[in-house]
């Protein structure tokens, strides 16, 4: 089977291959509009947030108070070693959520099973770059900025209770304190990190974005089909496309609530390529409940706003 997946890699790419260089001109477009975006809109919003993850990380502390931990490991039935990773994927969002799991499962902190079931509902986009972003950037509107992060952050909540039972938490796992180690040291090896994240998620946006435009020109799309896959193969381009719309706001907030809780599969790519074993139906299964639960609220919100 395996042979078999990666014959099928190896003529999707020669023919994506080819169709490259039979529209050079429009892919050369593509490559300059996805690297515009990257640098003015996700490094601003994402940098810092991958440092200071990185940071915390690092020094492996727990921070929060023992009754904010207990609460949430209550309500979420995780361990409490896990709370922590709910919080800073909260803060730095996705896909620094993966490498943030990785992490404390290639330290013992969590088991495997929790980090499975972790990724079901700590798929938050970054805080920054919804409020920024989207509402500064794209939709010029800070309030309906925030519509869609409230919306994003409860659907994801939602998942992680309805859930919950899924979970067997395991709080004997004990969190060993690091390497002494200088802050100077420790903050080189964060921007490191960070600068290779940050182009790692250049080259995956700019790839989805090549195909993106390759599709829709091929089989000259329409508006409405042109949006959909877009928003299935990368977020941050298809929010950027869906904020040139004619459209109320009301749809584009819905809209880009499901954007963004979807993800697009260059996110999907970035996080399960982190992982050896992750089951994968089961986060896919996360991000559609999410895109649907978001859809909602934000609907619900905007009404009972405007």
């Amino acid at each position: 089977m395996k042979k078999y997946s990666n014959q099928i890699i190896v003529v999707l790419t020669f023919i994506t291959l080819i169709l490259v260089l039979l529209n050079k001109n429009l892919v050369s477009d593509s490559i300059l509009s996805s690297l515009y975006i990257w640098y003015n809109t996700l490094v601003p919003s994402m940098f810092p947030m991958i440092i200071l993850s990185d940071i915390l990380i690092t020094y492996n502390t727990n921070i929060l108070p023992n009754f904010i931990t207990k609460y949430i490991s209550k309500i979420f039935n995780i361990s409490n070693n896990a709370v922590i990773i709910f919080i800073l994927s909260l803060i730095s969002g996705f896909p620094t959520n993966a490498i943030i799991i990785k992490k404390a499962l290639s330290t013992s902190t969590i088991t495997k099973e929790e980090a499975n079931h972790l990724l079901l509902f700590c798929n938050f986009a970054s805080p920054l770059f919804i409020l920024q972003t989207l509402g500064v950037f794209y939709l010029k509107n800070t309030t309906l900025s925030i519509i869609i992060l409230i919306s994003h952050i409860l659907s994801n909540i939602i998942i992680g209770i309805i859930y919950r039972n899924n979970n067997h938490p395991n709080n004997n796992y004990i969190i060993e304190p690091t390497k002494s180690q200088s802050f100077g040291d420790v903050l080189s090896s964060s921007i490191y990190k960070s600068v290779n994240s940050l182009l790692v998620i250049a080259g995956t946006v700019t790839l989805f974005l090549i195909l993106t435009t390759l599709i829709t020109h091929i089989f000259n799309l329409n508006t409405y089909l042109s949006l959909f896959i877009r928003s299935l193969l990368e977020m941050t381009m298809s929010l950027s496309y869906l904020s040139n719309l004619n459209i109320n706001d009301t749809l584009k907030v819905v809209l880009s609530s499901i954007i963004i809780s979807f993800s697009g599969l260059s996110i999907h790519l970035q996080v399960i390529s982190s992982f050896e074993d992750i089951k994968y139906k089961y986060y896919l299964k996360g991000r559609l409940l999410s895109s649907i639960t978001s859809g909602i609220i934000s609907f619900i919100l905007i009404k009972l706003t405007i």
